[in-house]
């Protein structure tokens, strides 16, 4: 089985004009909305085999978050520019090239993006991805290039809002 799990970087400033967007900082409150999504991750049993992120500062912020709450050693995320304007076919493109001994793999990204690629899979589409929110998709497949054609074994729409009342 892989597992795909995408995650949307928490809620950031705007607070500095002169900050390009991809050097935006995370909020508190984005910190907080991620370490609920976490507890879900954590009561899941995610185990990443790898975490990729976007270059962009609040991605990159958002996975080693995850990382650390996931006891994931953060300084083997993987990242990359290419993560930050990429669309979704580019995604999977990537996923095609996955190594298959990775069975679990997060993506840390950017709207609208991730909300188009989880539609790809989703059986009811989501509308948007909100900050911090989460995606878990379980593929019935041993080859991540199979995953297009793949039958679904689960999947999980995690968010702040919907972690809160799970608590």
């Amino acid at each position: 089985m892989k597992t795909l799990i995408l995650v949307r970087h928490a809620k950031s400033s705007w607070d500095n004009p002169n900050l390009s967007d991809h050097d935006r900082p995370l909020l508190e409150i984005g910190k907080k909305r991620t370490r609920l999504v976490i507890s879900r991750l954590q009561n899941l049993k995610v185990q990443p085999d790898i975490i990729i992120s976007s270059s962009a500062v609040r991605a990159l912020e958002t996975a080693k978050y995850i990382a650390k709450g996931l006891n994931y050693p953060v300084e083997s995320i993987k990242t990359s520019n290419a993560y930050y304007m990429a669309s979704e076919q580019e995604l999977i493109n990537e996923f095609f090239d996955m190594p298959d001994r990775f069975n679990t793999v997060i993506l840390t990204g950017h709207n609208p993006t991730l909300t188009n690629l989880a539609n790809k899979f989703l059986s009811k589409p989501l509308d948007n991805l909100p900050t911090s929110g989460v995606v878990k998709i379980c593929f019935k497949s041993n080859r991540w290039d199979q995953i297009m054609h793949a039958e679904l074994e689960s999947q999980d729409i995690i968010t702040p809002k919907n972690s809160k009342s799970n608590k």
